[in-house]
């Protein structure tokens, strides 16, 4: 893989960044890392609100359930739909998207069962649209999984109150974004009901591949251009994250960086013993599977790489860049729509 396609692949795989809320001061809270989603019971009205959601630049106040929703950023958009409302505005699927409709497959069939049109797409490639947000006139901006800037979050703070990410920027777990965006909708309910519904359809997906059960996994990046680093994503990362949670182990290099706060690290392959415990590679990769075999047996040459018994043994699963690698990064509606075929190519790579 070429070092141009590389970046390609990993900016695409971070995606889009976005930031916002609605804060009084513009700064950073005080907690910095707290999630406080509370509501002034005083002055709530019958559907909760106004609502209190404390995030990364401070706090959102939102007055009154929110009837015009619009989000930015990867996945924020499956939270209202999930719950049955269908957002103005959203941001285009650029990566994933096998139909090149802007739509990935999970939210297509979601629009279906709602009998609802496509809301206004967000062509975010290369910054946030500003004025296609405003032009949406939304009660509220979802952003809480997101990489927006300071400046993001001021802009969009020009539109309507928005919900930003909870402490680092593309650090949000998956419950963690349908616990604020489901409380800034009045949902707070359902959107536990949400995350009960999806834990249960892992651990289906779970029981029907025990072998993955106690595996050491590692989501990987190889340049090809450059071997001279690996680069992989940390358990603040939701791809990592969420392995973590449900039923893989961590192995000593995630451990090793567990104190960073990025959610995505390189270091150089000259130490390969760094990587001995790791059972499973998973990473992108091409939707070509000789492209994959020519990756992998260049690896396999590869003095340093050799040496590391996941790559020598070939336990690597590649993703491509389709639906399936776009789900790998959860989301409230990716999840039951992929996880069984997930868990699936894991095993297969594994064994």
């Amino acid at each position: 893989m070429t070092s141009r396609r590389f970046a390609a692949v990993l900016a695409a795989a971070a995606l889009s960044t976005t930031l916002a809320a609605c804060s009084d001061d513009g700064g950073p809270s005080e907690e910095g890392s707290a999630v406080d989603t509370t509501t002034d019971e005083n002055a709530a009205d019958a559907d909760g609100f106004p609502v209190t959601i404390s995030h990364a630049f401070g706090e959102t106040v939102i007055e009154e359930k929110p009837e015009r929703v619009a989000t930015v950023a990867w996945s924020n958009h499956e939270v209202p739909l999930a719950l049955g409302i269908v957002p103005v505005g959203m941001e285009k699927a650029t990566w994933g998207d096998d139909d090149g409709d802007g739509i990935l497959p999970w939210v297509d069939e979601r629009l279906a069962e709602l009998d609802a049109e496509s809301p206004v797409l967000f062509d975010a490639t290369d910054s946030i649209p500003f004025d296609s947000v405003n032009n949406t006139t939304p009660d509220v901006i979802l952003a809480s999984y997101s990489g927006l800037t300071q400046d993001d979050y001021d802009q969009l703070s020009k539109i309507a109150p928005v919900v930003a990410y909870p402490d680092v920027a593309w650090g949000t777990s998956l419950n963690e974004m349908i616990s604020m965006n489901s409380t800034a909708l009045g949902m707070v309910d359902e959107g536990e009901d949400l995350i009960d519904t999806i834990q249960a359809d892992i651990d289906a997906a779970s029981s029907e591949h025990p072998m993955l059960e106690g595996t050491v996994p590692l989501f990987m990046f190889i340049d090809g251009s450059d071997t001279s680093k690996i680069g992989f994503y940390t358990p603040l990362d939701p791809r990592a994250g969420f392995l973590l949670d449900n039923g893989f182990e961590e192995a000593d290099i995630l451990a090793e960086n567990a104190d960073s706060e990025s959610f995505y690290v390189e270091i150089s392959a000259e130490n390969p013993e760094a990587f001995e415990d790791v059972d499973l590679f998973i990473t992108y990769g091409s939707d070509d599977e000789a492209e994959n075999a020519a990756s992998l047996e260049a690896w396999q040459a590869d003095p340093l790489l050799s040496r590391i018994p996941a790559i020598a043994d070939g336990r690597v699963a590649f993703l491509g860049n389709g639906p399936l690698a776009a789900a790998a990064n959860p989301s409230p509606l990716s999840v039951s729509w992929g996880i069984s075929d997930y868990f699936a190519l894991l095993e297969d790579a594994l064994g």
